[in-house]
C-alpha cells in the first residue's frame, strides 16, 4: 500500500505531499489542475521513463518519493530480501529526474539500476487509464488470476517441474560423458598396453639403471675380482696356503710363548675370512654373462621405461598408478551408455508424472475458466455493458517445451463488448471506456485474490454518467475492500463513495503557478461535488444533490 507520495520540481508541482490512506482515495479537481501529474510521479517511481521537459522551470533535477507498506505479502517480502534490501516492512523508492532526461533510481536509500527498480517495484502499483493498462492485459498474468479465482496451488507441480529439469540435466550429463567415449576409451586402452606390454616393476627403474652402469664397465669389474680371487684363493701362489703355513709356525712357537698363539688365532681367522672372500669373487666373476646383447636388450627396455615415466608422471610408480585410475575410467565409460538409458527412463517416467499433475490442473483451470468468465460477465452488466461477453480462454500445450513450473496451459482473458461479436484479448477492445469497464469488472470478482496492494485509475469512467457512474463508484469502493485504490475522476457518483476525498488545485505563488493536493473534510467534499455537479457557480440546489449523493452512497455502502 503507497502510504506516503511526495513530489518536487516536477511539471507545475513545486513541493506535493500525498498521504493516501487504505480504501477508495478519490482524487478530484478542474481540469489542468494537475490531477495527472500524480499518476506520472507514480509511473516514474515505479521505473517508467522520465523526460527532461518534466522537472519545473528553473530546478536542477525532480525528485519523486514513495513510502510503500508491505504489509504480509511474502511475495514481495521474499523479493526484496534476495535484492539484498533485507527483511523489511516499508519500502522507501526515490526517483531523480535530470533536465537531461537521465534518471536515477534508489531504493531504501541504496542507489540501484533502473532495471533492477522495474523488476522490484512489479506489484506494488496497477495503474488503468484510457490508454494504459497493466496486469490485466498482459496475458503473462492471467493464468495466476485464474489459478487464484479457482483456489489453485501450484506448489505440487513446481517440485514435479523441478524433478523434471533435475532428471534432463542428469541425462545431459550422462550424454555429455558418453559424447567422444569411443575416441577416449581407444586412447585408454593404447597407454594401458604399454604399461602391459613393458610390465614395470615398482623401483625397477633405478635398479636397471645400475645394471646398466655396472655392465659398461665389465670388463675392467672382471678383472679385478677375478684377480681377487687369484690371489686369494685359486692362482698359482695363493695367499690362503701360505698363510696356512704362518698360522702353523706360529701355533708351533705359541706352545713356548702364549702371546704367539694368540696372534696365530688372529691371522688364522683373517686367512678363513681372505679364503671366502676369494671365492665369492670367484662367484660373482662366473655369474657375470652379460654380453652385448644382454647390454642392447637392457638399454631398450630402460629408454621404454624412462619414455613411460615421462608420460605418466615422473617414475615407474606414478605410472602404475595412472594405469590403476585408466582401467577403472574405462570400467566407467563402459557403464556410461548404461547410465544414460538409466538417465532416459528417469526423465520419462519423472516428465510422465509431471504431466498427471499438469493435467490435473488444466481440468481444474478449463471448470474454473466459465465460472469466472460467467462473473466478470454479470459485473460488466451491471456497468453497463450488459451485452458483453468475457471468455477465459484455456489452451493445453503439449511437446517437450510445453511443461514449466505452473503446468502445461496457457490463459488469456478475452472479451466480446457486444453481441454477436468474437471475443477478443482485452487489449485490443475497441473503446477505452469499455476497456476500463472491463477491467473495473475484472478486479471486482478478484477483488480478494490479486496480488497488487495499490490499484490506480485515471479517469476510467470517461464517457459514462448517470446509474453506470454510480455503478463504477460502487465497484471501486468494493475493490477498495480489499487493496488500496486511487481513483481520479471527474463523475460526482463516483467521487460520493470515497473513504477519502483529496483535491487538487492550483495556486499562484510569487507569480508562478504550483499545483498542491488537499484533504477534504466532510464540509469541503459536499462543497466539491456540488462543484462537480453545477460548475462554476455552486447553487443550493447544488449543494443538496450533493449531499444526497453522499447519503446514498453511504446507505449503499452499509447495505
Amino acid at each position: 500500500m503507497l502510504s506516503l507520495l511526495t513530489v518536487r520540481n516536477l511539471a507545475i508541482v513545486d513541493t506535493l505531499r500525498w498521504e493516501p490512506g487504505p480504501g477508495l482515495n478519490i482524487i478530484t479537481g478542474e481540469t489542468g489542475a494537475g490531477k495527472s501529474i500524480l499518476v506520472a510521479a507514480l509511473k516514474l517511481v515505479l521505473g517508467g521513463k522520465g523526460r527532461g521537459d518534466m522537472v519545473r522551470t528553473g530546478a536542477d533535477r525532480a525528485d519523486v518519493e514513495a513510502l510503500f507498506e508491505l504489509g504480509d505479502d511474502p511475495a514481495l517480502r521474499t523479493r526484496f530480501a534476495e535484492a539484498g534490501l533485507g527483511p523489511c516492512e516499508q519500502l522507501v523508492v526515490r526517483r531523480e529526474l535530470l533536465p537531461s532526461g537521465r534518471t536515477r533510481s534508489f531504493l531504501n536509500g541504496r542507489l540501484v539500476p533502473g532495471e533492477q527498480l522495474v523488476a522490484l517495484a512489479t506489484g506494488l502499483v496497477d495503474i488503468s487509464s484510457q490508454h494504459q493498462h497493466h496486469s490485466l492485459v498482459d496475458p503473462g498474468t492471467h493464468l495466476h488470476w485464474l489459478d487464484a479465482f479457482a483456489g489453485l496451488r501450484t506448489d505440487e507441480m513446481a517440485r514435479a517441474w523441478a524433478a523434471v529439469q533435475a532428471a534432463r540435466a542428469a541425462r545431459a550429463a550422462a550424454e555429455s560423458a558418453l559424447h567422444g567415449r569411443e575416441e577416449r576409451e581407444a586412447l585408454l586402452r593404447w597407454q594401458l598396453q604399454e604399461i602391459e606390454r613393458l610390465q614395470p616393476r615398482p623401483g625397477e627403474l633405478p635398479a636397471l639403471e645400475a645394471r646398466l652402469a655396472r655392465a659398461r664397465h665389465a670388463e675392467r669389474l672382471l678383472r679385478a675380482a677375478q684377480g681377487a680371487a687369484d690371489a686369494l684363493y685359486s692362482g698359482d701362489s695363493p695367499l690362503g696356503p701360505r698363510l696356512a703355513r704362518v698360522v702353523a709356525d706360529l701355533t708351533d712357537a705359541g706352545r713356548i710363548e702364549p702371546r704367539l698363539a694368540e696372534l696365530a688365532a688372529r691371522v688364522d681367522a683373517a686367512r678363513v675370512e681372505l679364503i671366502e672372500a676369494g671365492r665369492d669373487c670367484a662367484a660373482w666373476a662366473d655369474a657375470q654373462d652379460m654380453d652385448a646383447e644382454g647390454i642392447a636388450t637392457a638399454e631398450e627396455r630402460l629408454h621404454a621405461l624412462k619414455r613411460l615415466a615421462r608420460r605418466h608422471g615422473g617414475d615407474v610408480d606414478a605410472a602404475l598408478a595412472w594405469g590403476a585410475t585408466a582401467a577403472a575410467e574405462l570400467a566407467a565409460l563402459a557403464a556410461a551408455e548404461a547410465g544414460v538409458e538409466d538417465a532416459e527412463r528417469t526423465a520419462a517416467a519423472r516428465e510422465s508424472a509431471a504431466r498427471a499433475v499438469a493435467a490435473g490442473l488444466s481440468q481444474a483451470r478449463t471448470a474454473a475458466a466459465d465460472a469466472l468468465g460467467a462473473a466478470i460477465s454479470g459485473e460488466l452488466a451491471s456497468l453497463g455493458m450488459g451485452g458483453a461477453r468475457v471468455h477465459i480462454a484455456v489452451a493445453s500445450h503439449d511437446g517437450p517445451k510445453a511443461l514449466g513450473p505452473t503446468g502445461q496451459d496457457r490463459v488469456e482473458f478475452l472479451i466480446a463488448p457486444n453481441p454477436g461479436e468474437e471475443p477478443r484479448p482485452l487489449g485490443r477492445v475497441a473503446s477505452g471506456g469499455e476497456l476500463s469497464r472491463a477491467l473495473l469488472a475484472t478486479k471486482r470478482v478478484l477483488a480478494g485474490i490479486g496480488p497488487v496492494g495499490t490499484y490506480v485509475f485515471d479517469e476510467v469512467d470517461t464517457g459514462v454518467g448517470g446509474a453506470v457512474a454510480e455503478a463504477i463508484g460502487r465497484k471501486l469502493h468494493a475493490v477498495g475492500a480489499h487493496h488500496q485504490v486511487l481513483c481520479i475522476t471527474h463523475q460526482p457518483q463516483v467521487a460520493a463513495y470515497a473513504t477519502r476525498h483529496f483535491r487538487v488545485q492550483k495556486e499562484v505563488s510569487g507569480g508562478r503557478t504550483c499545483s498542491a493536493i488537499v484533504a477534504l473534510d466532510a464540509a469541503a467534499r459536499q462543497e466539491e461535488l456540488a462543484r462537480m455537479l453545477g460548475g462554476i457557480d455552486v447553487t443550493e440546489g447544488a449543494r443538496q444533490a450533493a449531499c444526497a449523493l453522499i447519503q446514498a452512497a453511504q446507505a449503499a455502502r452499509a447495505a
